[in-house]
């Protein structure tokens, strides 16, 4: 059994991203603590390994075929769950160049996904909270990249500080109806998503962060998923436009 402040029993929750990595890891922890876990992803075959994997821990999933830059199709998704309680928009894509090789066309496209598309989430979830008077718990996904910085990651950062202010702002306007707004800015993280075709350049990276961490590694997609499923519930009652770091360490900003 969960422990009583981590207990979603009888909540609902919407988690874009669920295919794989984080997102995946987020909503099948959300479905253990109680919750029915609606998934949306654009990759359908990876939905499906999600649901299956909540349904065989005897979990609740609902799946939606979506790109979260379509804002139409998420609000239908967001729409379907009736009554909303817990938004995790996680899903994202990975850019990197140079600051003199990047092209509007790469800052559009990291903008739309990362950016646009945790803006239209929280849009359709705070609109469904606010109507249906729930006070409920919005969690979007920042990045270590906004405390560190980099080469190549200018698209990818800026995207990520974007979503910092998204935060910040939505909880001063959310919170007095009860709706917390709050983010998570993991480090690096063994994701499908940094596992990309190696040149030798992620190997080194992964050594390097796990290398600069106290804790001597890197993260794995649960480390994250505690932390969403910490703001997602009444744990975190009294906290709202925070920043929560799950990093190892590797930032400690004041």
């Amino acid at each position: 059994m969960p422990v009583m402040a981590y207990d979603l029993t009888g909540r609902t929750a919407f988690v874009t991203g669920a295919a794989s990595g984080i997102g995946r890891a987020s909503a099948v922890l959300l479905a253990e603590a109680g919750a029915t876990v609606h998934c949306a992803d654009r990759d359908g075959q990876g939905l499906d390994g999600t649901a299956a994997l909540i349904e065989d821990r005897g979990g609740r999933a609902r799946t939606h075929l979506l790109d979260v830059t379509d804002r139409v199709r998420l609000g239908e998704a967001v729409a379907a769950c009736a009554r909303l309680d817990v938004m995790a928009a996680v899903a994202g894509i990975m850019h990197s160049s140079p600051v003199l090789e990047t092209r509007d066309e790469d800052l559009d496209r990291v903008l739309a996904v990362n950016f646009k598309g945790v803006l239209h989430s929280c849009q359709e979830a705070a609109r469904s909270m606010l109507a249906s008077g729930t006070r409920g718990s919005i969690v979007t996904m920042a990045s270590g990249a906004v405390d560190t910085g980099g080469p190549g990651l200018l698209c990818y950062g800026a995207a990520k500080a974007a979503v910092v202010q998204l935060t910040k702002t939505l909880a001063t306007e959310m919170g007095p109806h009860g709706i917390r707004v709050n983010a998570v800015a993991p480090g690096w993280i063994r994701t499908p998503m940094t596992e990309r075709p190696d040149d030798g350049t992620r190997t080194h990276t992964e050594a390097l962060m796990a290398r600069m961490s106290p804790l001597g590694r890197v993260g794995d997609p649960v480390d994250i998923a505690h932390a969403v499923l910490h703001l997602a519930s009444d744990a975190s009652a009294f906290t709202t436009g925070q920043i929560l770091r799950p990093n190892g360490g590797v930032a400690m900003p004041w």
